[in-house]
């Protein structure tokens, strides 16, 4: 018990506070930000994140992840805040909680086997386009000014450059201080913190949402805690999956999504809205030092501290600062060899990797590009196998008897390529057909060996099956027609 409590929380002290004052620091502009889009007061968001990112550090799977409130689930509430209020948001809240819950125990992160590296290549990229898209407000416009742009490039500097000095402090969080002395000392007029909503003024309190138990009130929040369940277990799962790259280690995906869920009800009893694992802000923490669940503990910690007791001073913050910190992590988050290696990889995981991107940015949906992805990841799998199938055959001595042999598997995407395999207006008594290296997946692959046996029969040729396999033969005595003699002689006319 001591030894996984040091392992999970004390084995990494330095490197988890630094990074957690890094991803505090960045989680603030993000959640007065995400706030803003689904409609609801700053604290709102504030709130989320805190709860979430403590939450999470206990009951999630995947230490160094950082969850919060997020962009992609905050597109999703904007309606229900719109036409009912902040009131059925935080039921609704409460409701994705308990679905995750839900599904984690269904053991939905299973799932995650189904996603191809392609799709989570084009996740990232998609991600990393995105974060660096959100950035250009303050980079252009009324904010754009030489000034924000030269504090920009001074804070992407010393990010880069100053960790050719030391790598004892992480270079985000020299950035923000720097860049932040740098705008006070000059009394730069330049876009804060402060200027991005009202900072909260107390800790959060218990809050049941105020609104009818019945089921009038379920159908109003179902449809948007069901969607918010799913997009956010994907977006933490996928997160999941990239954080385990990072660090060469391995999480519980379905106690990822009890956990993200346990977090959610959590942040609906203190006003938060929903949401789930951040990439941007994971990546910054594990890039900062962050390995453990301390750095999640204490990122929420330190952000509700900043924001109810230290806002003055968070206040000062320039956006610059904060925009330099995310570029480096839209930077980083980009995966440049799978552009480099476009050319060497094949097409199939080109076109999949590439149409997860589009889809992703054209949407700012995630779940519409992974779904896309795994559709298509499905699809050329699909092409590929039924590509290996092979039939060959041998003709008797005497010319009356022809063998064939099937090798691969036989489903519907290679269904059509197994009938044509065979000549049906050859003139023999007999046909064999060896299926000991074949397998039958599905019902057109029934229906296609059905095709076959009652061609031949048409013909007046004797067939016989050889060598099909349990698990095969299970679904041909299951719906084979030709197993059926009444059926058979009324599909040849007689």
């Amino acid at each position: 018990m001591l030894k996984t409590i040091k392992q999970h929380w004390l084995s990494n002290i330095k490197g988890d506070v630094l990074a957690a004052i890094v991803v505090a620091l960045a989680l603030i502009p993000e959640a007065i930000a995400f706030s803003i889009i689904a409609g609801v007061d700053p604290k709102v968001g504030l709130y989320a994140s805190f709860a979430i990112c403590v939450l999470i550090s206990f009951t999630g799977a995947r230490p160094g992840m950082i969850s919060a409130a997020t962009g992609a689930m905050a597109l999703l509430m904007i309606v229900l805040v719109k036409e009912h209020g902040l009131q059925y948001l935080l039921a609704a809240t409460l409701l994705t909680g308990v679905i995750q819950i839900v599904l984690g125990f269904l053991k939905l992160g299973d799932v995650m086997r189904f996603v191809s590296r392609s799709v989570v290549t084009g996740f990232v990229n998609a991600l990393a386009i995105l974060i660096f898209l959100a950035q250009l407000p303050e980079l252009s416009g009324e904010y754009g000014s030489v000034t924000v742009y030269g504090l920009t490039a001074l804070g992407l500097g010393i990010i880069y450059l100053f960790p050719y000095l030391t790598k004892a402090v992480p270079s985000p969080l020299v950035c923000i201080v720097v860049v932040t002395l740098v705008a006070l000392y000059f009394g730069l007029d330049v876009r804060t913190v402060s200027d991005m909503g009202e900072l909260p003024d107390s800790l959060p309190i218990f809050l049941w949402p105020e609104v009818p138990l019945n089921f009038a009130t379920l159908m109003i929040i179902f449809p948007t805690s069901m969607a918010l369940a799913v997009v956010g277990i994907l977006e933490s799962l996928m997160t999941a999956t990239i954080v385990d790259d990072l660090t060469d280690t391995k999480s519980n995906k379905n106690k990822e999504c009890v956990g993200q869920g346990i977090a959610n009800i959590g942040s609906g009893l203190i006003g938060g809205m929903a949401g789930c694992a951040m990439i941007g802000q994971s990546i910054i923490n594990v890039k900062s030092g962050g390995r453990t669940r301390l750095s999640a503990l204490l990122a929420g910690v330190l952000l509700l501290v900043m924001v109810v007791f230290l806002d003055a001073w968070v206040g000062m913050i320039p956006m610059a600062a904060l925009v330099a910190v995310m570029i480096m992590v839209s930077i980083g988050t980009f995966s440049w060899s799978s552009v480099r290696d476009l050319k060497k990889n094949p097409i199939s995981s080109s076109i999949v990797m590439a149409a997860t991107v589009i889809v992703v940015v054209a949407t700012h949906n995630l779940a519409w590009g992974v779904l896309v992805g795994v559709i298509l990841s499905a699809l050329f799998f699909a092409n590929k196998v039924g590509q290996i199938l092979y039939v060959g055959s041998e003709l008797s001595s005497n010319e009356k008897h022809r063998t064939y042999k099937v090798v691969g598997q036989v489903f519907f995407s290679s269904a059509e390529q197994f009938v044509d395999s065979f000549d049906f207006k050859e003139a023999i008594e007999s046909v064999q057909i060896d299926l000991s290296r074949a397998h039958f997946w599905d019902i057109t692959a029934i229906s296609s060996l059905d095709k076959v046996v009652i061609k031949f029969r048409r013909e007046g040729t004797d067939v016989e099956l050889l060598g099909l396999n349990e698990a095969s033969a299970t679904l041909v005595d299951k719906f084979a027609v030709h197993n059926q003699p009444d059926a058979v002689e009324r599909l040849m006319g007689h």
